[in-house]
């Protein structure tokens, strides 16, 4: 099994990690109340995916 030769420097970690970028969610208008919410899951203001109620709110 391969082991590594020498233990990877603190510089060489960080800037490996510094690729690493969050991005902020995607969000679209409801249908029904124009709020903001996550693409594919039920509006949590109104209760509704697809133009259908979904959840009591």
């Amino acid at each position: 099994m391969a082991v590594p030769k020498r233990k990877t420097s603190r510089s060489n970690t960080r800037h490996r990690r510094s690729q690493w970028k969050t991005t902020a969610p995607t969000l679209v208008a409801c249908a029904r109340c124009r709020e903001l919410k996550l693409p594919h899951v039920a509006c949590p203001t109104c209760g509704t995916y697809a133009k259908r109620r979904v959840l009591d709110v």
